[in-house]
């Protein structure tokens, strides 16, 4: 088992209550599961045990490009079971099956220089055209069930969250802030609020991108017809050169 997570606990005092708490941060970098949770009850045994092992708020800290979609589901499911307060800071990446897991904070944060992506989940099946079928369908099911923590987090609609997943969407912090998948960007905490938000966002569509490119492509090689000879002309001395054969 490769671990993925790391815990970092310490006592802190609250400035209000002067009370001794916990101060909780959860550290996810990397690949999720590089080993996949399917049929694996050990590794998720032991994140929950570590996650319920303490009590408080909890930080995560989050920079994956994803990962094992089952393993993103067990722990969005268990950070959304959690009683206290999830705040997620994406700081690198979260993409694919991480930007489900950022799903589950209570708020999601994103470093201004940070991105989340989004796509369609995918797989690799073997066997006949039934099998096929079967893998088809899956895919289509586990769709839906990403839809659902993106849908209760965004309040977007099902059908455009859906062409954001098949146009395999990049966001920048703001355009994440924007469509409702993150609540605010992270800033120094001496800095002034005085200061205004950038107001410009950036979205990335990398099937809008190939297909703008391939129009490119295939308007630069249309081959234009030679002037001086219809098509008409062309067949009749195809029709005659076959007379010879």
């Amino acid at each position: 088992m490769k671990k993925f997570w790391n815990w970092k606990n310490r006592t802190v005092t609250n400035q209000e209550t002067q009370e001794q708490v916990q101060e909780r941060t959860l550290f996810l970098n990397g690949t999720i599961a590089e080993n996949s949770w399917f049929n694996d009850d050990v590794t998720p045994k032991l994140f929950r045990e570590e996650l319920m092992a303490g009590s408080g708020d909890i930080t995560v800290w989050l920079n994956s490009p994803g990962g094992d979609c089952v393993a993103a589901a067990q722990i969005y499911n268990m950070l959304m079971d959690y009683k206290g307060s999830v705040t997620v800071k994406i700081d690198g990446i979260a993409a694919s099956a991480a930007s489900v897991i950022a799903m589950a904070g209570t708020k999601v944060l994103m470093s201004p220089v940070s991105t989340m992506f989004i796509h369609n989940p995918m797989t690799v099946a073997l066997g006949n055209s039934d099998e096929m079928q079967k893998a088809i369908e899956m895919l289509h099911e586990v769709k839906e069930s990403i839809i659902n923590a993106y849908e209760i987090k965004t309040g977007l609609s099902r059908a455009k969250l859906s062409r954001l997943m098949d146009a395999e969407t990049w966001m920048d912090a703001n355009k994440a802030v924007e469509l409702g998948f993150a609540d605010g960007i992270l800033q120094r905490e001496e800095q002034s609020s005085d200061v205004p938000a950038p107001t410009a966002s950036m979205m990335y569509s990398r099937a809008n991108v190939v297909n703008s490119l391939m129009e490119k492509i295939a308007a630069k090689c249309a081959i234009e017809p030679k002037s001086g000879r219809s098509v008409d002309e062309l067949k009749t001395q195809l029709n005659a050169i076959k007379n010879y054969i």
